[in-house]
């Protein structure tokens, strides 16, 4: 019976040093041949299709715009950077870039919708539906139909959400909430379309909430003691454990007994 081989150990290696320098040589192969593909004139990009909302950006001016930042091809460009440069234009506040074979770019806009204004006056800055605040050319919208949100810096989400509680209230009784405020140490306070200030002062929604409507219920009332009307209310303080204070133009008061009922 014969033994069987022995392949020596320095022959196993140079046989595994053999087939691990082809796998790379074919690795690098496969790279460089990629790279060259993705290189192809065929494959340089001829166009940008902008779709979504455009109704404060042309779509002309913003493939003009982002053209020059884009680096690659259809195969190699980066799809982050162009989406940032189709969010930092504005009035945009999200865009979606995909690839549309064989050359071209798809980028989808959403546009912000500003619901308020932010700040205080010559603030050129925005809410939008979200309670993002954002910049924008403030002569584009209809200034008189939104109303002035102001608050510490990144508290639009939250002065926002507030305001689409209290404002429906005061809608109610034919009153509107021309600007709502938040002060840095979390006090709200409001004015009304008719000139009224009212503070209602610390609080969630929903403790401030029984504090408005409180008001409202028994403002009529108050008022036609003094043989005044609710839009002769100059200012209202909510903070009042039981009650409210009261100043309607020429005349002051306190009420609470009218409140509790």
């Amino acid at each position: 019976m014969k033994s069987a081989l022995v392949t020596p150990v320095d022959v196993k290696l140079m046989n595994l040093t053999v087939a691990v320098l082809v796998l790379v040589f074919v690795a690098l192969c496969a790279v460089a041949s990629v790279r060259l593909l993705s290189r192809a004139s065929q494959f340089d990009i001829q166009g940008i299709r902008v779709v979504g909302d455009t109704r404060h950006n042309n779509s002309v001016s913003l493939r003009a715009n982002v053209a020059p930042r884009i680096v690659g091809t259809f195969l190699t460009v980066d799809l982050e950077r162009v989406r940032a440069a189709f969010e930092a234009a504005p009035w945009v506040r999200r865009a979606v870039v995909q690839r549309d074979f064989p050359n071209r770019l798809r980028v989808t806009l959403q546009e912000h919708q500003p619901v308020a204004l932010w700040g205080g006056e010559g603030d050129a800055r925005l809410v939008n539906s979200f309670g993002e605040v954002f910049e924008a050319n403030i002569g584009e919208v209809d200034q008189d139909s939104l109303p002035m949100l102001s608050g510490p810096e990144g508290t639009g989400a939250e002065v926002l959400a507030m305001y689409r509680v209290i404002a429906p209230l005061f809608a109610d009784r034919e009153m509107l909430v021309e600007q709502l405020a938040l002060s840095g140490r979390g006090s709200w306070s409001l004015r009304l379309q008719a000139g009224a200030e009212i503070e209602l002062g610390r609080g969630s929604p929903d403790e401030l909430r029984p504090r408005v409507e409180r008001l409202l219920k028994t403002l009529t009332q108050v008022v036609s003691r003094y043989g005044r009307a609710p839009d002769a209310v100059e200012s209202a303080d909510l903070r009042h454990e039981n009650g409210y204070a009261l100043r309607l133009h020429g005349v002051s008061t306190t009420q609470s007994d009218v409140a509790k009922k």
